[in-house]
């Protein structure tokens, strides 16, 4: 195994403290949002850090599969959002994930090739199989 690279952020303060990168581009506040109990503030919450994380490695997925296969994608216009879920059951606490994947310029066939290959590369997606729930969508014009 060949390490390419590593970061490191720092959280003070739990899920009402602060997250600051070692390097410096993440300096946030967090807050915890009011459905889960919290004030409601104005920072960010893991969920979100997180979603943001998987969303932005999936995207560079999609474009490594198109890439590779030798699929002409727009990259520039390729469009992930995930929507993490803090969820509750007898056992305890939980998360799920939603995928939403919009890939201009392919049919559906395509698109939905290249999303599950996506889901098979990504980092994030490999870190996640088999613990939580994942949906993958494929949203058409």
């Amino acid at each position: 195994m060949k390490t390419l690279y590593e970061a490191m952020s720092t959280a003070t303060g739990g899920r009402a403290g602060h997250v600051k990168s070692e390097d410096g581009p993440i300096d946030l506040n967090l807050s915890v949002p009011k459905s889960m109990g919290g004030d409601g503030g104005d920072g960010a919450n893991p969920e979100q850090l997180f979603g943001s994380a998987y969303a932005a490695c999936f995207g560079g997925a999609i474009q490594a599969v198109a890439k590779s296969k030798k699929i002409a994608v727009e990259d520039d216009n390729i469009s992930v959002s995930a929507t993490i879920g803090f969820c509750e059951d007898e056992d305890g606490f939980f998360l799920e994930a939603t995928i939403d994947c919009f890939i201009p310029g392919v049919d559906k066939e395509t698109g939905e090739k290249l999303v599950k290959a996506a889901h098979k590369i990504c980092p994030f997606s490999k870190a996640t199989r088999d613990n939580i729930t994942v949906t993958l969508n494929l949203l058409m014009d």
